[in-house]
């Protein structure tokens, strides 16, 4: 019992802390998070984009127009042509902080007017050149909240004047540096800015501001005036999907008349212009990442997060489960729930993402499942072997192979108690052992005397076992055998008979054996009674015996102590009526009635004919 509370005392500490530790978000559970949600957001079938294009400065184009940087007035004329082209807003992430040193601005702050957004960044340096700010209509107080950069580099102030917009271009890569998320707002010192695709729908609506909402949980709700609310996190970021491609077209084109009603980001891809970021779908160009976010703002179908308390419930009940499935189960239905939970819980994580865009964080839910499963299952198995190996070291001498084997698999058997059954009890002693011992001890040979006591007993015992008995003890030369425990045996009268028959039989054989070396003649008296006793382990928790206690075992031991003597010589076995009772194979004769010690009533007894 103390071995069975401490493998479920382990078992649920290893739980409690794995909740615990899941509790406290520790990185590890972080980056299985991510890598999960990598999965889902990888395998999303790509579609086309009909809102937002992409025009680069490539290579072609560096051809056409010269290396870069470009003087602005080329830069307006794209922006020129786009507009005749019938295109939406136009998205410019690139920064513009100096003069054009071929005096391009004026055209190009013209240009600007023509609803387009340009770029501002964050820098590490506290200093904040030309930055531009966004009202931001607050409800509590949400800059705890924000992401902070110490300064940030805006445009020239004549070209942040022209321009319809300005956002921030810098993002928020995770613990991993991949990028997943991307925050709508940040803050520089008490300043609130937009990111770049967000300000480029406030742009389109036609919104001077934006409005946030906070509590003390962080950002609950933040939207333009004009537009539908987005689902951010409390640090207001946005899960990005990675679920478009987007109609390309070189800078260098003639025309653009096939972008017509679309947002057109301009970008940078030629060899050694454009950065490189990581993404969950791999590599990416920097520009990607605008290009998602704002599609998939513009979708208005939000990746939402699923309660963090919730999966670690889950987790926790799901440990619990495991402990009990590997304390009462057998191995292969432990199989089968790891597998059908696993399965499970992958299906349910990939159904909530497809059809609901909800992330359901189930690594560490499923990694304490498993844990938890793992260490309750070698913890049983250990106490099983070892149960096992105490089962045979018990009783290997004791029992035929197979009915071990069969302990072995249903230990429950050796329960710590007594259970009270029918049985037949064997009892079986030598006959005249004096005239033995006195031989060899004329000899002074004390040692052939065990060995011919070891000798007898082996042939005795080979043929207890071999009829499903249990030797339940020696006793000098008696042995005391059990018929019907551990192992149920129904037919356990008539076995025990038939032992008795062939040990006076094996006995016939021996003494002509004897006979023949000379030893003095040796006779066996063997007494069978069958009913009701107790049987278990019998003990303390830390040294026990496997045996029986009864009534019916002393009236058992009385007739084998009447058994070829006196009177009854010529009958070396004798059982009871209750025994003859059950017997079906077997013709008895009865023998007499006996008053044996502790019996009022007159006990009948038998032979086998």
């Amino acid at each position: 019992m103390k071995k069975i509370l401490s493998h479920w005392s382990i078992a649920f500490v290893t739980l409690i802390v794995l909740t615990y530790i899941g509790f406290q978000d520790p990185w590890v559970k972080e980056i299985l998070r991510l890598k999960s949600f990598d999965y889902v957001l990888q395998n999303e079938v790509k579609t086309p984009s009909e809102a937002v294009s992409i025009v680069t400065i490539d290579e072609q184009a560096i051809e056409k127009y010269g290396q870069w940087p470009w003087k602005r007035d080329v830069l307006a004329q794209l922006i020129f042509d786009l507009r005749n082209a019938q295109t939406g807003i136009i998205v410019m992430p690139l920064l513009f902080s100096e003069e054009d040193r071929m005096g391009g601005d004026d055209v190009f702050c013209e240009a600007l007017g023509y609803g387009t957004v340009i770029a501002q960044t964050g820098t590490t340096q506290k200093t904040t050149s030309n930055a531009v700010p966004r009202g931001v209509a607050k409800i509590g107080d949400p800059l705890p909240y924000l992401f902070e950069w110490p300064g940030m580099v805006g445009p020239l102030p004549k070209l942040a004047e022209c321009t319809s917009g300005v956002g921030v271009i810098n993002t928020a890569p995770e613990i991993d540096g991949v990028i997943r998320r991307v925050p709508l707002l940040m803050k520089i010192g008490e300043e609130v800015y937009p990111n770049m695709a967000i300000e480029t729908i406030r742009v389109a609506v036609g919104d001077p501001s934006y409005q946030v909402k906070a509590d003390e949980s962080g950002i609950i709700a933040m939207r333009v005036p004009a537009y539908a609310t987005i689902n951010t996190d409390t640090n207001a970021r946005v899960w990005v999907r990675w679920n478009k491609e987007f109609k390309t077209i070189s800078a260098s084109a003639e025309n653009f008349d096939e972008l017509a009603g679309t947002t057109v980001i301009i970008a940078m891809t030629a060899e050694g212009l454009g950065g490189v970021v990581a993404t969950p779908t791999g590599e990416q160009y920097d520009y990607v990442i605008s290009a998602q976010t704002l599609q998939t703002i513009l979708d208005g179908e939000t990746i939402k997060r699923y309660d963090e308390l919730l999966e670690l419930l889950a987790g926790l009940l799901l440990g619990i489960a495991i402990i009990l499935i590997t304390r009462f189960l057998p191995y292969w239905v432990i199989g089968l729930s790891l597998i059908g939970i696993f399965g499970s819980g992958v299906y349910y994580f990939q159904y909530m993402f497809t059809t609901q865009l909800v992330l359901v964080d189930i690594t560490w839910a499923l990694l304490t499942f498993f844990i938890v499963g793992f260490h309750s299952t070698f913890n049983r198995f250990i106490l099983e072997f070892r149960l096992k190996q105490q089962i045979k070291k018990q009783f290997e001498h004791y029992l035929d192979p197979r009915q071990v084997a069969a302990l072995q698999k249903n230990p429950d058997l050796l329960k710590l108690g007594g259970d009270r059954r029918e049985m037949s009890f064997l009892f079986m002693d030598i006959i005249g052992f004096t005239p033995i011992s006195e031989f060899y001890k004329n000899k002074d040979d004390p040692e052939g005397l065990v060995e011919l006591v070891n000798e007898f007993l082996d042939e005795m015992t080979t043929i207890l076992l071999n009829n499903g008995g249990m030797i339940d003890k020696f006793m000098g030369d008696c042995i005391m055998a059990v018929f019907n425990a551990p192992i149920d045996m129904p037919n356990h009268a008539e076995m025990a008979v038939k032992s008795a028959i062939e040990i006076e039989a094996k006995t016939l054989e021996l003494k002509q054996r004897y006979k023949e070396r000379g030893l003095p003649d040796i006779n066996v008296g063997t007494g069978v009674n069958t009913g009701t006793a107790i049987v278990g382990n019998m003990g303390s928790t830390t040294r026990f015996d496997f045996s029986v206690i009864g009534d019916a075992v002393n009236l058992a031991a009385r007739l084998e102590a009447t058994a070829g003597r006196g009177d009854f010589k010529d009958s070396p076995t004798l059982y009871s009526s209750y025994t003859m009772e059950q017997l079906e194979n077997i013709e008895s004769v009865e023998v007499d009635k006996i008053k044996v010690k502790g019996k009022e009533e007159l006990i009948t007894i038998y032979k086998p004919v």
